[in-house]
């Protein structure tokens, strides 16, 4: 008896809410370099991503399920699967890689054209601000045409995945959005 009451104690005032979040980018954006940092805290020597990865990472009171896909364009019409019941998007830009800016606002902006997705929170990492010639948060900002989105939440944080900063600062503002739901 003691043990039930333990368990309903727990679920009321320890549980942590489940959240489906997916995670996209152009390849060597630094998906998985974040996803790993997230989960274990550290960086990990990474490979391009065959397929995706699935890491639970838990962060205050929320236990985010992370499906960190490959941008091959074969896998492509597979994503759509996975957008079900999906809260919230995080899309890692390299902010380094000025030439491939538009394409990951196309990208960007076909992930948010799905009816699946329309209800989803968007963060964007704007990754690897460390090396030089990283475009700031505002800039990139502009060239994604975040500005243009209509009825949809979204934040862009700047970071740098090797490092760790900024990672938890998207998480907050993340955890936050999602909680007032």
């Amino acid at each position: 008896m003691g043990n039930y009451f333990s368990q309903v104690f727990d679920r009321l005032f320890f549980s942590k809410r489940q959240i489906r979040l997916l995670m996209f980018g152009l390849d060597a954006a630094g998906k998985t370099t974040v996803l790993y940092k997230l989960k274990l805290g550290e960086v990990v020597t990474t490979i391009p991503t065959i397929g995706f990865n699935i890491e639970t990472v838990v962060y205050k009171n929320i236990s985010f399920t992370v499906w960190d896909f490959c941008s091959q364009a074969k896998l492509k019409p597979l994503w759509k699967y996975y957008y079900q019941h999906a809260e919230g998007l995080i899309f890692v830009v390299d902010s380094s890689d000025h030439d491939r800016i538009e394409t990951a606002a196309e990208e960007l902006n076909m992930l948010l054209a799905e009816d699946e997705m329309r209800d989803a929170v968007l963060l964007v990492l704007a990754n690897k601000q460390d090396l030089p010639k990283a475009m700031p948060a505002h800039e990139l900002t502009d060239r994604l045409g975040l500005h243009a989105l209509k009825g949809r939440q979204w934040f862009v944080q700047a970071t740098s995945a090797v490092q760790g900063s900024g990672l938890y600062e998207g998480l907050d503002w993340l955890s936050d959005q999602l909680s007032e739901r």
